[in-house]
């Protein structure tokens, strides 16, 4: 069998079937819901009736149990099924009823079962399934699969359905991929911005204030602060006005966008008071807004295209158990733009804004894959304008020679868009970026135009981010650089150290001072604490960019020792030259330290 990823989706779905069969062998009262494949492995969900939950120590038991079976070289044979009620009651009669609903639910679609069965012909499990599946349990390799943790689902994902127990595995063709991402996982549990949040004192949620709402403590607010500093400076840069706008509006704004009828169930409602009919929504989205902005002027096509940004924060639901850290929250600041303009200045808009993202994510050493998503089975407008919003898109990124998938139905109701999943440092894509053509909000606002032909019309609008979310962004920033920041981010810079707190702490002050006064984030630690451990906390745990350390020679000849985070001890260098070094490294917003530069 020829190993693509396509086959590999039917190894870990046969995988699936083969642990489920190994739970219903030894927890007999297990019962089946759902078992697909998915990008990294595999999963099921099992409702236990008796209450257990599965401990790691049963992991271990059902992963053995796993072994002996695969090794039985069972078949997987398709069956499609004759009489699709008597399954239906034989599922029930069984105690299956997720697998009685599923097959009642998909009863005229031909359903058909996966069998497992041994040499001599015996039905050993079956499952609900469209398949397709291995010829036999020869394929799974018992070094080459691994069950990964248990973590609660609810039913058909309706929090109002039974929580049941999903069990998270992979598998692959062979031990040493499977033991590359066994690796993968552990780098990636070591990135974690929830752990790293709390080690570096990042950032917090509280229950008492509510799920997926996000306290920003100093440390990420600094780093926070230099990222807009750059956002707000190249905005400008590149012909953009930054505006600002309210955080509720009245409902029937949001009844004019539509988003009254294709986003109700994600917006959040205020009542004014309870004698008042008005209702407020709490802004879901800035683009109303920056229409109600551009309808208070009048613009002629010499005045477009028109450029509007906003770090504007806005407020989704989310389901309770898809709300994580700072990647899934209910509170977020887009950094927002939208793009007024006229059909001839399309293209060089969107080629714009991609070179933005380009420029941007490189300072990140991030790079980048596109999708374009097209129309969704929910949409506003004219089929007409989608196939012109789309054509548009596809227009400005085949001109600049660019590589892009196409993800069908997924753009926003109101019109196609350009999706950027950046990789990060090691390897992970996450979608940030997003370029959205709208030709629905600028009808439904009536806004226009006066063209050179001196007729109103009515302008395109280009829905924009560039980062997509701060909270979402900086969730991923961390695990990018696993909390060491460069220099540039670092919330804290430098921290002085004396050797002697007795002897050498004047000269210390001198110098953290002076690293104060021209604006470098310096620390001082004075603490009586030894300095071995000072400068191992500092590079190792704080995750400072340097570490400068003090003593009776550096006090005589006014220089700092200095230590490097990831290097290690980099020389002695005279208090002005380091500061002259480290300005230099956060004005270039470098990734790595002018001492790895310098080697170069």
């Amino acid at each position: 069998m020829e190993k693509n990823n396509e086959t590999l989706s039917i190894l870990r779905h046969s995988t699936s079937h083969i642990m489920a069969q190994a739970v219903q062998s030894l927890f007999p009262n297990a019962k089946l819901a759902i078992g697909p494949s998915t990008a990294e492995g595999f999963y099921y969900d099992f409702d236990l009736t008796d209450g257990h939950a599965f401990t790691q120590e049963d992991l271990d038991k059902i992963e053995e149990k796993m072994k002996e079976i695969v090794k039985q070289n069972l078949t997987f044979e398709r069956y499609e099924i004759p009489d699709v009620q008597a399954q239906i009651d034989e599922f029930k009669s069984q105690g299956e009823i997720y697998k009685a609903e599923l097959l009642e639910e998909h009863r005229n679609d031909n359903p058909t079962l996966y069998i497992t069965k041994d040499k001599d012909g015996n039905a050993l499990f079956n499952d609900l399934c469209a398949g397709p599946h291995l010829p036999n349990t020869s394929y799974i390799k018992a070094n080459a699969f691994k069950l990964l943790k248990v973590a609660g689902a609810y039913w058909r994902g309706n929090e109002k359905n039974k929580m049941l127990q999903r069990i998270y595995a992979t598998a692959y063709w062979n031990k040493e991929d499977l033991q590359a991402y066994l690796t993968f996982l552990e780098e990636a549990e070591k990135r974690d911005h929830r752990k790293l949040g709390k080690q570096l004192d990042l950032f917090s949620t509280r229950e008492e204030m509510g799920g997926g709402l996000v306290l920003w403590h100093p440390n990420l607010a600094c780093v926070r602060e230099q990222i807009e500093n750059y956002w707000r400076e190249e905005h400008r840069k590149r012909g953009y006005v930054i505006v600002n706008t309210p955080q509720i509006a009245k409902s029937t704004l949001w009844e004019i966008s539509g988003h009254m009828d294709h986003y109700k169930e994600n917006m959040f409602f205020v009542q004014k008071d309870e004698d008042s009919d008005d209702q407020y929504v709490v802004k879901p989205m800035n683009c109303p807004f920056h229409i109600l902005i551009y309808q208070a002027n009048r613009y002629s096509y010499r005045s477009l295209p028109l450029r509007m940004a906003e770090l504007g924060t806005v407020y989704r639901k989310e389901k309770s158990g898809a709300l994580s850290g700072l990647t899934r929250v209910q509170g977020f600041t887009q950094d927002d733009a939208h793009i007024f303009c006229t059909p001839e200045q399309l293209v060089d808009e969107i080629n714009a804004i991609i070179d933005f993202v380009a420029d941007t994510m490189a300072i990140f050493n991030m790079e980048f894959e596109v999708e374009l998503s097209t129309r969704p089975e929910s949409f506003v407008g004219e089929i007409e304008n989608w196939n012109k919003a789309e054509a548009g898109l596809k227009e400005a990124m085949e001109r600049r020679g660019m590589k892009y998938d196409i993800n069908e139905g997924d753009g926003a109701f109101y019109g196609p868009k350009i999706d950027f999943k950046v990789k990060d440092a090691i390897g992970r894509t996450w979608q940030c970026a997003t370029i959205q053509l709208d030709f629905n909000l600028p009808a439904r606002f009536d806004i226009k135009y006066q063209d050179k032909d001196g007729q109103l019309k009515t302008p395109l609008m280009l829905h924009r981010v560039i980062f997509g979310s701060m909270e979402r962004f900086h969730g991923i920033l961390i695990e990018h650089y696993a909390g060491a920041f460069p220099t540039w981010l670092a919330p804290t810079q430098v921290n002085v150290v004396p050797i002697s707190n007795d002897k050498h702490t004047d000269y210390a002050e001198s110098v953290y001072k002076k690293l104060r006064a021209v604006g470098i984030r310096a620390s001082l630690d004075d603490r009586s604490e030894s300095m071995n451990y000072k400068i191992r906390e500092s590079l190792q745990d704080k995750k400072i960019p340097y570490v400068c350390v003090v003593g009776d020679r550096e006090a005589q000849e006014g220089t700092v020792a200095v230590r490097a985070r990831g290097i290690g001890q980099i020389g002695t260098f005279n208090v002005d030259e380091f500061i002259s070094k480290i300005e230099e490294e956060i004005k270039s917003r470098a990734n790595q330290s002018f001492a790895k530069k310098d080697e170069e």
